[in-house]
């Protein structure tokens, strides 16, 4: 039954994901390009501004697992479908919301249906690909990079009228319309024995490692919450950064566009490196890459060095979060992939919430985000030890895969 893998199917369902992923993942990332209209409304300091995407992202981070259990026992088609319905309510709820705290609440529930358009959706495809796997991951994962840089773009004409309230109903009504359709073509199941060779590769490769799979997974959260309080610092702040810096929002969402834009090259890039160096390897690259950007941003105050860093940053970064779902795939039985992948996700998700509400908290303290980037390098340097740690806990490993 392996034939069904990396298959002309494959291919297509690969595609249609993609474009699933393109529209439901506008739930992360509408926030981040509303935030600086929420704060002057609702008359908030900024590390009170940012509670909304800690909200969101603590949703996200929790339905990575709940939805990633879902689509285990029900099918990915369906659970789109209830992820849809979530998000819809989500944002008119908190375009209603007449305050802050209402808000947030409502952005838990957007975080939580839009977690079903990352880990669960990677965790689906990575069942269709066995050779091809990193490349499909790193695919389907730019979806939500994909979301991050177009929405801006077509939110933009709402947003410079000021009104982020009209922008909400704008995406509860396109991800009901959009998501519905498309979904309906992921209805096919994965046959019950294509799941045996990939089992067997990730026991040679477990064998490989003086780790235990217990290990491993909480190595891997812990790394995710490292690597993803560092990243946070530029994606949720950097169109607050470009206000202070006296540019405007405008810029700033621009910058987060080509950020964004950046990360998904990143992450097909990295999906083809997945595939020749492995998911450890890989990941190592992007988090030494994703600290150099972070120091670059120190010296950064002009409007070209802040485009430029940016790109560097999104080209080095874009890659990290999938690394982590190809490793598990490598490393960890099949049958369990939606669980343990939505459980790593949610750990990099807790740091991103973490994160984000960190740095607004630095910035209150200082007034300024210079401590705020020496924060994440902190954390990015634990990130980086945390991989090599695993890296070189890794015996014999070409021997075994050979075997």
């Amino acid at each position: 039954m392996t034939g069904i893998l990396d298959s002309r199917y494959s291919w297509a369902r690969l595609s249609i994901s993609l474009l699933i992923a393109a529209v439901g993942n506008v739930g992360m990332w509408a926030l981040v390009v509303v935030l600086p209209l929420v704060e002057a409304e609702f008359g908030v300091d900024r590390s009170e501004a940012a509670l909304p995407y800690t909200a969101t992202m603590i949703g996200f981070g929790l339905g990575n697992v709940l939805m990633g259990r879902v689509v285990d026992r029900i099918g990915v088609a369906r659970a789109l479908s209830i992820a849809a319905v979530m998000i819809s309510l989500g944002h008119v709820g908190a375009a209603l919301a007449p305050s802050i705290i209402p808000m947030a609440i409502a952005q838990v529930v957007i975080g939580i249906g839009a977690a079903t358009f990352f880990g669960p959706l990677i965790a689906d495809i990575s069942h269709w690909f066995m050779r091809r796997r990193g490349i499909a991951v790193g695919i389907v994962a730019s979806g939500n990079y994909l979301a991050g840089g177009l929405w801006p773009l077509v939110l933009s004409p709402i947003l410079a009228m000021g009104d982020w309230r009209l922008a909400y109903w704008v995406i509860a009504v396109a991800v009901l319309v959009l998501v519905f359709p498309l979904a309906l073509l992921l209805r096919r199941k994965l046959p019950a024995d294509a799941h045996i060779v990939a089992d067997q590769v990730a026991a040679v490769r477990t064998q490989a490692t003086r780790l235990s799979p217990l290990q491993l997974q909480l190595l891997l959260a812990v790394a995710g919450v490292a690597c993803c309080v560092a990243m946070s610092m530029p994606q949720v702040h950097i169109v607050s950064f470009c206000v202070d810096l006296g540019y405007g929002p405008a810029v700033g969402a621009g910058m987060l566009s080509v950020m964004l834009f950046a990360g998904v090259v990143s992450r097909l890039v990295s999906g083809l490196l997945a595939d020749w160096l492995g998911g450890v390897r890989t990941l190592l690259i992007g988090s030494a890459g994703q600290m150099l950007a972070l120091a670059l941003y120190l010296p950064s105050t002009g409007l070209t060095g802040l485009y430029l860093v940016s790109l560097i940053f999104g080209l080095s970064q874009g890659g990290i979060i999938p690394s982590y779902a190809i490793i598990v795939r490598e490393y960890l039985p099949a049958r369990e992939a939606g669980q343990r992948i939505g459980m790593v996700i949610m750990a990099t998700i807790f740091g991103m919430a973490l994160g984000g509400w960190l740095t607004g908290w630095i910035y209150d303290q200082t007034g300024s985000y210079q401590m705020a980037i020496l924060n994440g390098i902190g954390w990015n340097a634990v990130n980086i030890l945390i991989v090599l740690l695993v890296l070189g806990s890794t015996r014999k490993r070409r021997e075994a895969l050979a075997a």
